[in-house]
């Protein structure tokens, strides 16, 4: 069935604002609603910081009594769940809302279709499916937590134009400039944490927040560290109680320094080993799914980047270079994968390529089978 042109315009917006939400509602997805009458628009919201209230609570509340008679646009299909403090589906009945146009159904096969089929039999004219490709990348971290058990995860690489990190003496930064680290920052304040391998944190001392973009919910700092072996005087522990450190390590660490972790007020949880010795990165990502976590941003090292691709656990690939060449002596982009042939590699697709700065980016999406 085609998809009237207004829908179309009135679901986009409701996009907008959800996507405003990204990064900031964990464990709840980042939903946009549009509430329209006559062709005005009487209220708009997304979901709260912290995952409450929902967008259709946010939106009704801007409407008011105007309301009644009204479309709803959701970007999401409209909750149905009880408790406190009620579904969204019924708010919107409540509220008198004649249509609700949702641009997908909810993920989990016991919910999903639950909410429209509630409006329905309430009496409000339901539309499903405007937008529905855009809505499913908006909440591909949502239903990728649903679904596999684990966030989506973004591999953010940066190199030369040989795929170079460094040079020779270890020379790193920096690589890109100032134009395209602000672009990161950006990219990881949409995602519910930032991960990094110990290596990485060992070598740089990253403080691995975001800057220089204003007043904004911090991303969580995750790191898989097997022994825990991350200095305690760096710029993680010290900031563990302003923003939260989340450390996935693996069975038996010194208890001195677990203990030590924990009163700096990081939050541990073990992992087990997988191959090579090293954590498994899987079972890692699972984790802090367990956690809520919809979305996770990889900023490195290359051995965790390698072991991400390697288990076919990336999602997206965000590809920054400079306009330089360091040679072959020169530290890769990416530790050893094992790859014997070219089957073996994991294929993406690309979204998008532009300039940043005098840099280059190009995003990557997983490429689906079938």
């Amino acid at each position: 069935m085609a998809v009237a042109a207004a829908d179309v315009r009135w679901m986009r917006l409701a996009l907008s604002l959800g996507a405003r939400g990204l990064g900031r509602t964990a464990e709840n997805p980042a939903v946009g609603c549009v509430i329209v009458k006559d062709g005005r628009v009487l209220g708009r919201g997304r979901t709260a910081d912290g995952g409450r209230p929902h967008a259709e609570v946010v939106a009704l509340a801007q409407a008011g009594e105007a309301a009644r008679g009204a479309t709803a646009y959701v970007t999401l299909e409209p909750c149905n769940h009880t408790g406190q403090p009620g579904p969204c589906s019924e708010a919107l009945t409540r509220a008198g809302v004649a249509r609700v146009v949702a641009a997908i159904a909810a993920p989990a096969p016991r919910t999903s279709g639950a909410g429209m089929a509630r409006l329905e039999a309430a009496g409000v004219a339901v539309t499903l499916g405007c937008c529905e490709a855009a809505a499913r990348r908006a909440h591909a971290g949502f239903f990728s937590r649903l679904s596999r058990g684990r966030p989506s995860l973004t591999l953010k690489l940066a190199s030369s134009l040989d795929g170079r990190i460094a040079t020779a003496s270890g020379e790193s930064q920096w690589i890109t400039g100032p134009q395209a680290r602000r672009l990161v920052h950006a990219m990881c304040a949409r995602h519910d944490a930032v991960l990094v391998g110990a290596g990485t944190a060992r070598a740089d001392d990253p403080g691995l927040t975001v800057r220089d973009l204003g007043p904004l919910p911090q991303p969580a700092r995750v790191v898989l560290s097997r022994r825990l072996d991350i200095p305690l005087d760096g710029q993680l522990a010290q900031s563990a109680r302003d923003v939260p450190v989340i450390l996935l390590h693996g069975p038996n660490p010194p208890e001195e320094t677990r203990m030590a972790w924990e009163k700096a007020g990081a939050q541990l949880q073990e992992v087990p080993i997988g191959a090579g010795r090293q954590l498994d990165p899987e079972a890692a990502l699972r984790a802090l799914g367990a956690m809520g976590l919809n979305r996770v941003f990889c900023e490195g090292g290359r051995h965790l980047a390698a072991a991400l691709l390697s288990h076919d656990l990336v999602d997206e690939l965000a590809v920054f270079q400079a306009g330089l060449m360091i040679g072959a002596e020169g530290l890769p982009s990416l530790g050893a994968m094992g790859l014997a042939h070219l089957s073996e590699a994991s294929r993406f697709e690309l979204s998008d390529c532009r300039s940043i700065g005098p840099d280059s980016l190009s995003l990557w999406s997983r490429r689906e089978l079938g």
